[in-house]
């Protein structure tokens, strides 16, 4: 412990990695050069200090396939003492070459080397500026990569994947013509962290495509040199392992207590869990069907038990016979990770408080009816247009369709705001930005709306789209489930009628007596719901209009408040231009008990403000090949992670959010919606299906959307097609795909380099790349004695607002920091 210690001491507990691997028992550091290179006979700890305010740490030990026990053994130990030596704040993963959690897989973005050999056997990690190599790497994956040294031989070569030939002065990247543009984009970037890392960026890199090898004579006649001549036809393609991320709806918790002397670990709950099920003083096992086995420490658990909580998750995983690279996560009390909270139907954090006057707190998410914001202030924080899933202050235009015979029919204006249980509508919502128009397509479902029309909805949705070329975010509106964004462009008018038709000339069945349950404090958050007309609808929260034939009864309970009581009057106003008698709550007349049927209990506690869990987002990667909905998640995302081959599913638990790429599978994006569905479905926290679904096309990110990606870039899909990197490759020999640092055109590439290569000694120079974009050209050009950080005065109106994205005015009023991101990114700076 001693000798740990003196290791544990040199951390760094500043934001980033720090890697050791075992050797001869004891930890050594690995140099950074060397991050992402693993060797398959050793273990290793990785400590990741994360970039938030809260400096969460995570620990995962990594064991290669041919490692010995005593060095898996050994990482173990050290595991537990580094995390008792941190406080046991840190969260740890048990992770297995190959089957890396994605939290890992997150940390490494050019991907993972498998190398032969270990340390112990006189290998060294990296050795900076060495040529002398010859090796062959074998690459798979687009999200996560993974790189494994295998046999220098044709034999080694397949048509689905691709190969880097690494020659030290020169690196040659083979494409399988079966292999997509992403997996090539993603090896390119790895051949070049190769050269920039471990060659101190001297090294050519060379590129062919199997599909056409004779268009790289040159290429080809140096593979050959290396592999000789090919004998043999390549194999057929190595199917990718399905993703990683199974949705499991059923998840099981386990009590562990050696109490008795004995370990026993019992069942305790299944799916779905709730946080009251954990006892501080004890130890638990989350297991999500043997796909991953979750142990939690209780505060006020032994010693021993917190101790022995990962060599404890180890053997639970023999004894279930689950397969040896099963995911293991360790966490203690109050530093659970993101993944675990999501597994419960309800997680309170320590401190988050529940009853009446709470605010809003920026980088909370906290209850929205209380809050009416400044629509800059959305622009200005991103991340709060997010939470608070507001685009603009609602000042937009509307236009609204009903679903009459399954087809279109405009509502009449003067109606607007009333929607029928029995219809469906499209809301259309066109807002500005930028002087362009966005739109926001809401599709609200009746309760009591037939099959026929449901689908009619979606299959009109599609068409209006078209028309506005995909333009339109979609959103699908349950009845009762209306997002903050729907009730503030009613501007208060918004009611909700339990059954019936908006028709015009169809007569509605008489209900008698009517009860609406009126909720919101002004009118950008409040609406009137029809509920059962009995005294148990009551609440004595609220305000309440019951409409009779002869009165119009508008109650008032002890528990709401005076802009309740105000914004109950005007909708009152609305659904009837009869008095109104006002009631206080227990000074009802006999005809307001008779209307509803006879006195009953209602509920009457005091309201506790329900505040949304706080749930990270996570985003997905989405598949339906395997006929069931599976997912790979992509931890610490950013917008890079957006491909636009994919159909991504973005979960910030109050929504889900469909992302559909430019060049996304056109039957991924058909399933889509069925699949994001699916997913609430199966969700092991027992989810609301009627949580609203988004989608997103790639360019036309609403802020909603944006908010929750850290330095979201506007620009990003303007300056990618200003490139060739979006261009679909087709295996042709003259494929054009770029990545940052080159190279660029892949075919004059090639010829350009190809002498050089095929010269042994001769020095390799770093490829010239393309540039990912040109810098923005302002139309006026910068003036002598002009001061350069103020470009943006010289600009005339509209080429600000095209530039900057907004007026003048609205520019000034934003953070210095943020005018100064706009204006790097606009290229004023």
């Amino acid at each position: 412990m001693t000798e740990a210690q003196d290791v544990f001491k040199n951390i760094q507990r500043k934001p980033g990695l720090q890697i050791w691997t075992i050797n001869k028992m004891k930890m050594v550091p690995v140099p950074e050069q060397a991050f992402g290179n693993f060797f398959e006979g050793d273990c290793y700890i990785i400590l990741y200090v994360s970039n938030s305010t809260t400096q969460s740490t995570d620990i995962h030990y990594w064991i290669g396939n041919t490692s010995s026990q005593d060095e898996q053994g050994a990482a173990a130990i050290y595991v537990t003492q580094l995390d008792e030596y941190l406080d046991g704040s840190p969260v740890q993963y048990r992770e297995v070459q190959g089957s890396e959690s994605a939290k890992f897989k997150s940390y490494f973005k050019s991907g993972l080397i498998y190398k032969k050999g270990g340390v112990g056997s006189g290998f060294t990690h990296v050795e900076t500026n060495t040529y002398n190599i010859q090796r062959l790497l074998h690459v798979k994956g687009t999200k996560h990569v993974t790189a494994r040294e295998v046999e220098v031989s044709w034999s080694s070569f397949n048509l689905g994947d691709i190969f880097l030939l690494d020659l030290g002065k020169a690196i040659i990247q083979w494409n399988g013509p079966q292999s997509n543009r992403q997996e090539k984009l993603k090896a390119v970037l790895l051949a070049q962290d190769i050269r920039d890392r471990e060659r101190g960026g001297r090294a050519q890199i060379g590129v062919i495509e199997g599909g056409q090898e004779e268009a790289s004579a040159d290429l080809m006649k140096i593979m050959k040199s290396v592999l000789g001549q090919r004998t043999v036809n390549l194999k057929e393609a190595i199917p990718d392992d399905k993703p990683d991320q199974n949705q499991t709806s059923i998840v099981k918790l386990y009590h562990v207590s050696d109490a008795s002397g004995q370990l026993l670990v019992q069942e305790v709950a299944a799916s779905p869990l709730t946080q009251d099920l954990l006892c501080s003083s004890d130890c638990y096992f989350l297991d999500q069907g043997g796909n991953s086995i979750m142990a939690w420490k209780g505060k006020g658990a032994s010693d021993e038990e917190r101790r022995s909580a990962l060599s404890r998750a180890v053997g639970f995983i023999k004894a279930k016979k689950y397969p040896s690279n099963t995911k293991v996560e360790v966490m203690s009390e109050g530093g659970e990770s993101a993944m675990f909270k999501h597994l419960f139907k309800s997680w309170k954090e320590k401190g988050q408080t529940q009853g009446l006057g709470k605010i809003h707190t920026v980088g909370k998410i906290a209850k929205v009816d209380q809050v009416k914001f400044d629509v800059m202030e959305l622009h200005a924080q991103p991340k709060l247009a997010a939470q608070e899933r507001m685009v603009d202050d609602a000042s937009g235009h509307v236009q609204i369709w009903r679903i009459e015979n399954l087809e279109l029919k405009e509502v009449d204006r003067s109606t607007y705001g009333q929607f029928y249980g029995g219809d469906c509508y499209l809301v259309l919502y066109t807002y500005n930005r930028a002087n362009k128009p966005q739109y926001i397509l809401y599709m609200w479902q009746g309760r009591h709306a037939t099959q026929d029309e449901v689908t009619a909805c979606a299959y009109q949705a599609v068409n209006l789209d078209n028309k506005y070329n995909g333009a339109p975010t979609q959103v699908r509106v349950v009845m009762g489930k209306e997002p903050r964004h729907f009730l503030a462009i009613f501007k208060g008018r918004l009611i909700i009628f339990e059954g019936g038709t908006g028709r015009p000339g169809v007569v509605n069945p008489d209900p008698g007596a009517r009860l609406f349950q009126v909720r919101g404090t002004h009118e950008m958050n409040t609406k009137a719901t029809e509920v059962p007309a009995r005294a148990s609808s009551l609440n004595t929260n609220d305000v309440f209009l019951l409409k009779t034939h002869q009165t119009v009864f508008l109650w008032f309970g002890k528990g709401c408040s005076g802009d309740e009581r105000e914004m109950g009057k005007a909708v009152a106003d609305l659904l009837s231009e009869q008095d109104k008698q006002n009631v206080m709550e227990g000074q009802e007349p006999a005809a307001f008990w008779v209307a509803l049927g006879g006195k009953a209990p209602y509920a009457s506690d005091k309201r506790l403000e329900k505040e949304v869990a706080p749930h990270d987002p996570r985003l997905f990667e989405c598949s339906n090949q395997t006929g069931r909905f599976l997912m790979t998640e992509v931890s610490d995302f950013s917008q890079d992670d957006l491909d636009e081959d994919d159909v991504m599913l973005l979960d910030t638990w109050e929504e889900i959010f469909l992302w559909i790429g430019n060049s996304a599978n056109q039957y991924e994006i058909q399933e889509s919606y069925s699949s994001a569905v699916d997913y609430l479905k199966t969700h092991p926290a027992g989810r609301d299906p009627g949580t609203p679904i988004t989608t997103v096309k790639q360019g036309y990110e609403p802020p909603t959307f944006t908010g929750w990606f850290n330095a979201w870039d506007a620009h990003k899909w303007s300056n990618l097609n200003s490139t060739d990197l979006n261009k679909k490759t087709g295996g042709g020999a003259g494929t054009s795909y770029s990545a940052p640092g080159g190279p660029g055109n892949i075919r004059s590439h090639n010829q350009r380099m190809s002498s050089s290569i095929s010269s042994a000694h001769a020095d390799g120079a770093k490829p010239s790349g393309m540039q990912n974009s040109e810098l923005v050209q302002t139309p006026n050009q910068l003036r002598q004695g002009e001061d350069p950080g103020k470009r943006e005065e010289l600009l005339t109106d509209a080429e600000f607002e095209n530039l900057l994205g907004c007026s003048r005015n609205n520019f000034q009023r934003l953070p210095k920091w943020r005018q100064n991101d706009l204006k790097k990114k606009a290229g004023l700076f």
